[in-house]
């Protein structure tokens, strides 16, 4: 008697149950409709320090503008009753200095002034550096060469000495201070992002693109400085913080913003002299620019493991 075997359908040789395999797929589907933006954001909020540097660096933003209308004190106005009083004396929440000027006041301001002198500077810095070191290396030969000369030799000039007389000449004005920190603050960038585009001139894309007769100028804003773009996001970011730093050592040493105009260094040269007498003076601009430096500085981390396919410290996307 012949035995009869069951015959297996095609859905028997399938390794996974028919819903199994259809929630599967469904799930691979949605891993490869993910966009880029979508799979960086969800690597970034994976980073905790990297949001809690966003977050700081937000309440920071808005303490700085919402903060001068929650004081009747202007940063300029002087209360000549109430000199060098304590916080919270006479009216003033966080004390006066020994001209009168409510340290609310000139905190709020100062934070302010230092937040767009270092975003402008580095905003300014990484735009240069990008169309800079993109158009050397796109160039090449002669150009290239011309450029990186140019370079080298703004690197070997004295840029603090130049910085300190243009700043005693103009008397501190902060759109000055702006203009030369970025002159002598893109060279160093433009130099990392030459070298990086030096690779990228030889790919498909842009020899295509010479070949089709695009112009120079649409080449590199098109294919170079976009596939540059994780870079120059973190140069951005951690540009802030450094720029943070120079600003107010600047300030600090007389060089930066000067009087009537007030910021964190201006206010932390001022509080040196009164640390026995007065230590909020210093004290306070100083948590300042310790929490304004550590948020871009987290955020510029963050930023960096979740642009980089090869970090873990994003996690699994």
């Amino acid at each position: 008697m012949a035995i009869n075997t069951p015959s297996h359908g095609p859905e028997t040789d399938s390794p996974l149950p028919p819903d199994t395999e259809g929630a599967h797929t469904g799930e691979t589907g949605r891993r490869k409709r993910l966009s880029p933006a979508k799979l960086y954001l969800r690597r970034f909020t994976r980073n905790r320090p990297a949001l809690a540097g966003l977050v700081l660096f937000f309440l920071l933003v808005l303490f700085s503008i919402v903060g001068p209308f929650l004081t009747h004190w202007n940063y300029q106005e002087a209360d000549f009753t109430s000199l060098s009083v304590a916080p919270g004396v006479d009216g003033h929440l966080f004390g006066t200095n020994g001209a009168g000027n409510d340290t609310y006041a000139q905190l709020v301001h100062g934070l302010s002034r230092s937040i767009i002198i270092a975003v402008s500077v580095s905003l300014l810095t990484t735009t240069i550096a990008a169309l800079f070191g993109t158009t050397a290396a796109y160039f090449g030969g002669k150009v290239e060469r011309a450029m990186l000369g140019f370079v080298h030799f703004l690197l070997i000039l004295p840029s603090f000495l130049i910085i300190a007389l243009v700043g005693t000449h103009y008397r501190g004005q902060w759109q000055v201070l702006v203009v030369v920190l970025t002159v002598f603050g893109w060279m160093l960038t433009s130099r990392v992002i030459w070298s990086l585009a030096t690779s990228l001139r030889e790919r498909e894309y842009v020899m295509a693109a010479r070949f089709m007769g695009v112009s120079p100028l649409r080449t590199i804003l098109r294919h170079l400085v976009p596939n540059i773009g994780s870079l120059l996001i973190v140069t951005f970011t951690l540009g802030v913080a450094s720029t943070v730093q120079a600003e107010t050592a600047l300030s600090f040493i007389g060089f930066g913003v000067k009087q009537p105009d007030v910021s964190l260094g201006t206010m932390l040269a001022d509080g040196q002299h009164t640390l026995s007498t007065a230590p909020w003076l210093f004290y306070l601009p100083a948590v300042m620019v310790v929490l304004l430096t550590v948020a871009m500085a987290l955020i510029g981390d963050g930023l960096r493991d979740a642009l980089d396919p090869t970090s873990q410290s994003g996690g699994r996307a």
